[in-house]
């Protein structure tokens, strides 16, 4: 069964996109970045967009019934290489348990004070 979940992002609405599908026992959870949907405010900061793309990566993932331990695998994507080091406190915090598979890529974002943008899959547990 395929459900979407929508966290409310003027984004999905704008682009046409979900924030998470749940396939079964998968969790495909998009490009997530620091921004806070409730004010669509982002930090200046990389650290604290990451921790808020986290936060919000864990809201979509409880919505689906799993948690950030579930991922399975990790893609980060920056536009400055020199963001990630300062990240990786917030990064072991949250999957440093787990250890998904994981994947550094260097591009350009789609709204330039997007400093870091986070995607996982998720395997939900039997």
């Amino acid at each position: 069964m395929r459900r979407a979940i929508l966290s409310g992002s003027s984004f999905e609405e704008s682009i046409g996109y979900a924030r998470a599908v749940v396939d079964g026992e998968w969790v495909h959870v998009s490009g997530t970045t620091g921004f806070d949907y409730s004010t669509m405010t982002i930090a200046d900061d990389v650290v604290a967009q990451a921790e808020q793309s986290l936060r919000n990566i864990a809201d979509a993932l409880a919505q689906a019934g799993t948690t950030l331990a579930d991922v399975v695998r990790v893609r980060y994507y920056l536009p400055d290489t020199a963001d990630f080091e300062p990240c990786w406190p917030a990064l072991r915090a949250a999957f440093g348990e787990s250890r998904p598979a994981a994947t550094m890529l260097s591009c350009g974002l789609a709204d330039p004070r997007m400093r870091i943008e986070i995607e996982v899959t998720a395997r939900k547990a039997r």
